[in-house]
């Protein structure tokens, strides 16, 4: 299993920030890149506690899908969303909200993720998925900064 965490601030309450983070339309224009969209579940506006959502893009030149969850949520500190289906063994994401002192946000991303096929997983966890999947949360992250920084 690899665990990571990526930590951004942004110049926007906490309570914005959190609130575009639960956007479906926030995170796929976010993944525009991998052309991710919503094809079941919650398709748009925002997610609640208890809704699901199945995410579809293409990584690495192949399609993948994956259901999430969002499994716990405390506005607006912070909220967990969890892989219910798809590529992975294990997806769970806690995204933390905390106010910087200055009127903005410290978002702290906390990721822990297996990939499947035991060995062979492990060592596309430490080969290539180690690097690309904190490179997609910043990313993200720097599109909902934008998002939070320019948004009335």
């Amino acid at each position: 299993m690899t665990r990571f965490e990526v930590s951004t601030g942004i110049a926007a309450p906490p309570r914005r920030v959190f609130e575009l983070s639960l956007e479906v339309e926030v995170h796929t224009a976010s993944m525009a890149g991998s052309g991710e969209w919503a094809v079941g579940g919650v398709t748009s506006g925002r997610m609640q506690l208890g809704d699901t959502v199945t995410w579809q893009a293409r990584h690495f030149g192949l399609r993948w899908r994956m259901t999430s969850r969002i499994s716990a949520c405390e506005p607006p500190g912070y909220f967990v969303d969890e892989q219910v289906a798809g590529p992975f063994e294990r997806w769970h994401h806690a995204h933390h909200f905390e106010p910087d002192g200055t009127g903005g946000t410290v978002m702290r991303d906390v990721i822990e993720f297996a990939a499947p096929l035991g060995p062979l997983g492990t060592l596309a966890e430490r080969t290539v998925l180690g690097w690309y999947m904190p490179r997609l949360i910043r990313l993200r992250n720097e599109h909902l900064r934008n998002a939070a920084e320019t948004a009335g």
